[in-house]
């Protein structure tokens, strides 16, 4: 039974969308969530996701640390230890591209997760974090002022009207 879920996974793995997969092999999640992954760990069914959550591409939850194999190694009485621990996390909820999110992990409501951020411990509501390891930036308020003056209606309009306004905005350069 163990081989033929095995291959089921391999098979949605390819073939079904990142949130069919997720709800597949046992992602917790809520509604309104559009994930650009198929990166859950080797125990997905330990990832508790709220609602709004959206996800850019190659995002890695990690929930299981190997590196107690070399505890393994050197120590009888843990040959057959893991470190395993549960990431959760709240609801309105960007992460960027190229994200790692380690074991024991929660996130709460209303963050922004820079590109690139390696996250663990605790991060808390209202909040944007960045960085290897991430770290708090600002509030959601301050980040929506610092970019105020960037913001544009684009996205909910087709890419052919959205290109021809990011046109007008970004001319090319004349060299």
């Amino acid at each position: 039974m163990l081989k033929i879920n095995g291959i089921l996974k391999n098979l949605g793995y390819k073939f079904l969308s990142p949130n069919n997969y997720a709800r597949f092999i046992g992602v917790k999640f809520g509604t309104n969530c559009k994930f650009r992954t198929k990166y859950f760990g080797t125990e997905p069914y330990l990832i508790e996701i709220g609602d709004n959550v959206q996800t850019a591409m190659n995002v890695y939850f990690i929930n299981h640390d190997g590196g107690v194999g070399v505890l393994r190694n050197l120590y009888k009485d843990l040959k057959k230890i893991d470190l395993i621990k549960k990431i959760v996390i709240g609801n309105n909820v960007f992460i960027g591209f190229n994200v790692t999110i380690l074991l024991g992990t929660k996130i709460g409501d209303n963050v922004i997760i820079g590109a690139g951020s390696v996250v663990r411990g605790e991060l808390n509501s209202n909040s944007v974090y960045a960085g290897v390891p991430a770290k708090y930036i600002c509030s959601i308020d301050e980040y929506k002022e610092k970019n105020n003056n960037f913001f544009l209606n684009t996205s909910s309009i087709d890419s052919v009207k959205k290109e021809k306004i990011l046109r007008e905005v970004f001319p090319e350069s004349s060299s």
